[in-house]
């Protein structure tokens, strides 16, 4: 019996990795390469820039490696480029700070990378920026009309407790002024209370990195972090509002404006800058961004809504096939054979 029960997880798995294998072969090599792009190249950031609408501050953590495991983390750069230049082609300076001022760590996934991330590394002024961030008990809430609190895995240690950052969330809270994160990011508002003494978050819909986004990554996320943001947010009486895995979910409720994950950081830009009373200016969406309009398309009514869905999306512009891709893959890691068929069908059609 028990030959037979090795023998049948043994096929089990290598049909399993093989599959991922498969999948993998599916995806196709990076048809660009952006890593000469800067700000010239990019028509968006082009446009004639509005009169100068205030500032926004941006805030990265300092923490350099995650507890005492050695593993390096930081801030994720696409999660601060992307909104820094949706920020600065709307008219606003965009400053940088940081818990502990001067040059922070940075996650660069050259998968993630796009012409918005590598126009930011080779910015000189965004990089005089980010290189000598300003320390965040050098800040005062009256020069900014906003805050961004950019996610990364390193913000679970140095946002949540400092105090600092607690009296500039309240200060902004307190004057009506614009507050944002993503991903990570809100690690930032866990601790925040009001003058009154309650939590800032008590009763109002937030979202952020889910528990079910962080424990598929780090499945012993809970014994590497401080605390399960989810968990944490919930228990300052958040109404938490999770979306699709991996997909884009923003709440904009009243002066507070969170997205779930990296996904969700052009929207959670946009909807500040809505916030604050203005239209953003026009901007191509990336085919990124319509990979995952096409898959919560998938999610909420089906496959024959997506593969409509898709048709308009390839012409508008096209949808990035990687992305599909390691979707498929990570349906076959959770065990849904259903959706990964579903995707590879998408896929396929995608390269008719």
């Amino acid at each position: 019996m028990l030959k037979k029960i090795v023998i049948s997880l043994a096929l089990t798995l290598s049909v399993f990795f093989g599959f991922i294998i498969w999948i993998k072969g599916l995806i196709p090599p990076q048809e660009q390469d952006f890593s000469t792009t800067t700000v010239s190249d990019l028509p968006y950031l082009q446009q004639l820039p509005r009169e100068s609408q205030g500032k926004i501050l941006a805030v990265v953590t300092s923490t350099e490696t995650m507890g005492d495991s050695g593993k390096a983390i930081g801030y994720e750069l696409t999660e601060l480029a992307r909104p820094y230049y949706i920020f600065s082609a709307n008219g606003f300076i965009v400053d940088i700070a940081s818990p502990k001022g001067g040059k922070p760590p940075a996650v660069i996934d050259k998968d993630d990378m796009g012409p918005f991330d590598y126009a930011f590394i080779n910015d000189p002024e965004a990089q005089q920026k980010v290189n000598n961030s300003i320390p965040i008990n050098q800040v005062s809430a009256e020069d900014y009309r906003a805050v961004f609190f950019v996610g990364g895995k390193g913000t679970m240690f140095d946002f949540p407790d400092n105090p600092h950052i607690q009296a500039l969330v309240r200060d902004l809270y307190s004057s009506g002024k614009i507050i944002g994160a993503v991903c990570h990011g809100p690690a930032a508002l866990a601790n925040v209370t009001l003058n009154n003494g309650e939590p800032l978050i008590a009763d109002r819909q937030i979202s952020a990195f889910t528990n079910e986004e962080e424990l598929f990554l780090i499945p012993d996320a809970q014994q590497r972090f401080p605390f399960l943001l989810e968990d944490r947010l919930r228990e300052q009486g958040a109404l938490f509002q999770a979306g699709p895995t991996y997909l884009e979910q923003v709440s904009v409720d009243g002066q507070l404006i969170t997205g779930q994950n990296p996904w969700s950081t052009w929207l959670a830009a946009e909807s500040m800058v809505k916030a604050m009373g203005y239209v953003p200016v026009p901007r191509q969406v990336t085919p990124a961004e319509q990979t995952v309009e096409l898959l919560l398309t998938y999610e909420q009514y089906g496959f024959t809504e997506a593969t409509e869905k898709l048709k308009k999306l390839q012409e508008e512009g096209g949808i990035d096939q990687r992305l599909l891709a390691m979707h498929g893959i990570v349906s076959v890691m959770r065990w849904e054979p259903s959706k990964t068929l579903d995707i590879i069908r998408l896929l396929s059609k995608s390269q008719d």
